[in-house]
């Protein structure tokens, strides 16, 4: 009985390893600001979580803790995503926490990389005004896009960026997004990137940010993430500093 308990737990262990072998390893849309083009393998389930720490200002914080995109592979060229963050927003000496309003949406293969042509994807969420707690419901349906694009530089280098708009679900006016991030591949394992990214609200002026981070691969399916950054025009957020994890089933 137990040599048959040990062969069944060999084969498990090897059919695991062998499916790690046939994908490639896990990519995510965090730390970064910046998403990747690449999709979630058709169907597995990708789960990017992390918390994060922001100061606003001398006067308020805004944390999340944690927030959470869940991926799911439907096939090589669609994937469905699911977004839920639980804040924690400080002002002087009160602290609002509850959950965001939920995002649902998409991500869509357009083009692999070919040339000077980027790898393209579309990622498109709406937020879901009610289904959130008291003090962040919104007044609208909110949603947001962006087209996300990746140059391979070099074995070890790659850059990335992205452009879009999102809406807050109290106001017609959008918000304009950019992202430019640069990757480098310090070992298999040890990935890392700087970042510059921003946000344009129509009828207000843009703020800038800067930020870098670092990412380890434990296996082909879990990663651990580390990133901090800080704002470089006056209206951005003071700083910021974010850890998490991300796997795939």
């Amino acid at each position: 009985m137990k040599s048959k308990i040990l062969f069944f737990a060999l084969f498990l262990y090897s059919t695991i390893f062998a499916q790690e072998k046939e994908i490639e390893p896990i990519q995510t849309d965090r730390p970064d600001q910046t998403e990747t083009p690449s999709l979630t393998p058709k169907g597995m389930l990708q789960v990017e979580t992390g918390f994060s720490f922001q100061k606003n200002d001398v006067n308020s914080k805004t944390n999340l803790l944690p927030s959470t995109l869940w991926k799911y592979g439907f096939n090589e060229n669609f994937e469905l995503r699911l977004i839920t963050e639980f804040a924690s927003e400080k002002f002087n000496v009160e602290t609002i926490t509850g959950f965001n309003p939920i995002l649902v949406g998409c991500k869509i293969k357009i083009a692999e990389e070919n040339g000077v042509f980027p790898k393209t994807s579309f990622i498109g969420h709406v937020s879901l005004p009610n289904v959130a707690s008291t003090a962040f419901i919104t007044d609208y349906f909110a949603p947001e896009f962006r087209f996300v694009m990746q140059h391979t530089l070099s074995e070890k280098f790659s850059l990335s960026y992205n452009l879009g708009a999102e809406w807050d679900g109290f106001t017609p006016e959008p918000t304009f997004i950019y992202t430019v991030a640069t990757g480098y591949s310090i070992t298999e394992k040890l990935g890392s990137y700087i970042e510059l990214f921003g946000f344009a609200p129509q009828n207000n002026e843009a703020n800038h940010n800067f930020d870098g981070g670092i990412t380890y691969l434990i296996s082909t399916n879990f990663m651990l993430d580390l990133s901090s950054g800080f704002g470089i025009s006056e209206n951005a957020p003071d700083n910021y500093f974010a850890l998490g994890f991300s796997f795939r089933l």
